[in-house]
């Protein structure tokens, strides 16, 4: 956990002892390697020592997204390889198939349509991810092809709710339709099972502050051999964001243009992080801690915002308050006399909803620790509940060690 203190607050009250505890589902606390990494002097980034960092840094990204195909690190938030996943691959007024499955997939959506692409939405009540059976009905129905990508947020940050990558996979194999498949991996990237290459995936999108526990500041594209086939006639206006000009330089472990030097250090220590654990070891980890959190919800006598259980999410947990409590206030209390920031519910579930990150570099104690401070927060907000939630959790905890 980083050693960072409670920030002095609006109200000027006096600092905090201890750990902040830092519960969002991203950014997620930066460890002391990744931040001991960060702390040097730059170097020349057309040098020979940097294009060593970069050629090693792209084969590493591989081994994370499961890849042998190319993969893109932009200078930019998570936001901007969305950008870049669409502006190379799709041209004005070609038609895509998006869900609103979350305040995160509806964002990508509003991306689209601001490229002049032509949304066909399918909606759902923020409770589930996208359905593989309607995916394959509406590809199916497709027999013009007018469909060239199908856009999927792989773990729904605002709800906790993961679709179901391979079975969409299938259900686009199984219409033999040749649309796109665009898949944003922000917050499962290093935390869940990923498969770019064995889930027929054309474009991964990945951030660097959730599970690759860095700071907000680089992003990724894993690209397909059919992605990189469609950009050479795509026609959306591309620079920045463009893969021929990052594949021109990338070769010799170089970049475009000057890149988050700092960042990529901390990426360098991150991926050796995650190989010396070992993936299958990092997804149970948060695999134990996602079950340990909702052993503590269903203890509580709560629920969570995802309706089916095989749509859990191992990152985030996202939990209703009861009708007329406000989840906002119960943060509030919780970070100021237990300093832990929560996830606040987004857009439609605003105030209704607190989210529990448990992804990147967290263990067993600290998630339930952190446990132990929202059934604090519960009865100082005075929100109905069962005592014993955290005291549920422990027991999960230490079974499944």
């Amino acid at each position: 956990m980083s050693t960072t203190v409670a920030q002095a607050s609006f109200d000027n009250s006096p600092p905090q002892a201890g750990w902040h505890f830092l519960q969002i589902p991203g950014p997620t606390n930066i460890p002391g390697r990744v931040l001991r990494a960060m702390d040097r002097p730059a170097i020349d980034q057309r040098g020979p020592e940097f294009a060593r960092l970069g050629l090693e840094l792209f084969e590493g990204l591989k081994h994370v997204f499961k890849t042998s195909e190319e993969v893109f690190i932009f200078p930019a938030s998570g936001t901007g390889a969305w950008e870049a996943a669409i502006v190379n691959t799709l041209s004005p007024g070609d038609k895509v198939l998006m869900f609103d499955s979350g305040h995160f997939s509806a964002l990508w959506v509003r991306m689209a349509r601001q490229f002049g692409l032509e949304v066909e939405l399918v909606a759902n009540d923020w409770r589930r991810g996208p359905d593989p059976a309607v995916v394959e009905a509406k590809l199916a129905e497709d027999r013009a092809h007018r469909i060239k990508g199908v856009f999927v947020v792989h773990n729904e940050t605002s709800n906790g709710v993961t679709a179901r990558i391979p079975e969409i996979r299938q259900a686009i194999d199984r219409t033999k339709h040749p649309a796109l498949f665009f898949v944003d991996t922000i917050s499962s990237l290093a935390s869940m099972d990923y498969r770019h290459d064995e889930w027929g995936v054309d474009v991964s999108v990945g951030g660097s502050q959730k599970g690759l526990m860095l700071p907000p500041g680089l992003s990724f594209n894993a690209v397909s051999a059919r992605a990189r086939k469609a950009s050479e006639t795509a026609k959306l206006p591309r620079c920045y964001w463009d893969w021929q000009w990052m594949r021109e330089s990338n070769g010799a472990g170089q970049f475009p243009y000057t890149p988050g030097i700092q960042h990529l250090f901390g990426l360098k220590e991150a991926l050796a992080m995650l190989r010396d654990e070992g993936l299958d070891n990092v997804f149970a980890r948060h695999q134990r801690l996602g079950e340990a959190t909702r052993t503590a919800v269903k203890a509580w006598g709560l629920e969570t915002v995802c309706a089916d259980p095989r749509e859990f999410s191992q990152s985030v947990t996202a939990v209703f308050v009861p009708e007329g409590h406000d989840a906002d206030a119960m943060r509030a209390i919780v970070l100021k006399r237990h300093n832990m920031a929560l996830g606040s519910g987004l857009a439609r579930f605003a105030k209704r909803v607190f989210r529990i990150g448990h992804m990147g570099d967290c263990n067993d104690l600290m998630i339930a620790a952190a446990l132990a401070g929202v059934e604090m927060g519960l009865k100082e907000a005075g929100i109905p509940h069962r005592p014993g939630g955290a005291h549920a959790a422990n027991d999960f905890l230490a079974r499944a060690a």
